[in-house]
């Protein structure tokens, strides 16, 4: 390559090395720490922490304190971002490559709907609106459920509020549901959306796939009403944000998804 040639984007000079792609692979799919992600590549903790700090530097992935034991952090793998990363590494090739990505619909199996479980400690804030959202985005094709581990009384008020103004959403009439409520129940996906019930209470059912998405709890916003609403806003586009990188997942057999 002659020296005045244009580098590399900098999305393929980051995911091109096999431990960094790796570590990739396995937070596309849910969101880990740093002594899973050992287990799981294979690699020694000096080495994977090495190269996650390339990837935080790279701003692909980034990392925050547990809000359950706030010595381990959770790495978490921004989807959005490697979409317009990988677009515009195709438009540096070639510009009939430079695209605007957008992960594709659903394309429901007629056979049988996948189920998905949202999970977290309260059922009263993050889960519920995971739920709320995942239903309606699959229109009915997908069966869709939530729980925790610690039911509050009932659903926030804050994420009634913003599902109804932000998404038309009305789930003011759902009440917070004990996970012990749903023995038998068969889930593709248990998603856990909290540190504390992913920490404290991991496994639901042998063959659901466990996915983990470490979202900060909305209800720890200081004051309620106008103060605290915004986490919730956010919280939300967060969690729209997911599953709609989570579409095209629950249409893929057990074989077609990586172990």
């Amino acid at each position: 390559m002659r020296p005045s040639d244009p580098a590399a984007p900098a999305f393929v000079q980051l995911a091109a090395h096999p431990l960094r792609w790796k570590l990739l692979a396995e937070l596309a799919a849910s969101d880990y720490r740093v002594r899973e992600l050992v287990e799981r590549v294979g690699q020694p903790q000096n080495l994977v922490s090495y190269h996650l700090r390339l990837l935080r530097g790279g701003g692909l992935v980034t990392a925050h304190r547990s809000s359950f034991d706030a010595r381990d952090s959770y790495y978490h793998l921004d989807l959005e971002r490697c979409a317009h990363a990988l677009a515009h590494a195709g438009g540096a090739l070639h510009p009939a490559l430079g695209f605007a990505p957008a992960p594709p619909p659903l394309s429901p199996r007629p056979e049988r709907r996948p189920a998905v479980l949202f999970t977290c400690t309260g059922n009263s804030a993050r889960s519920p609106i995971a739920e709320a959202l995942l239903r309606l985005r699959t229109d009915g094709h997908v069966e869709v459920a939530s729980a925790g581990s610690h039911p509050k009384p009932r659903i926030h008020s804050d994420a009634v509020q913003v599902l109804r103004e932000q998404h038309g959403i009305d789930i003011s009439g759902q009440r917070p549901r004990h996970l012990d409520t749903l023995p038998g129940r068969r889930f593709d996906y248990v998603i856990s959306l909290c540190d504390k019930v992913r920490e404290v209470r991991p496994g639901f059912g042998d063959r659901s796939r466990l996915v983990h998405w470490s979202i900060p709890d909305p209800t720890a916003a200081v004051g309620p009403g106008p103060v605290g609403r915004p986490a919730f806003v956010r919280t939300a586009a967060e969690i729209d944000t997911r599953i709609r990188y989570l579409l095209p997942l629950l249409t893929l057999t057990p074989q077609e998804l990586r172990p």
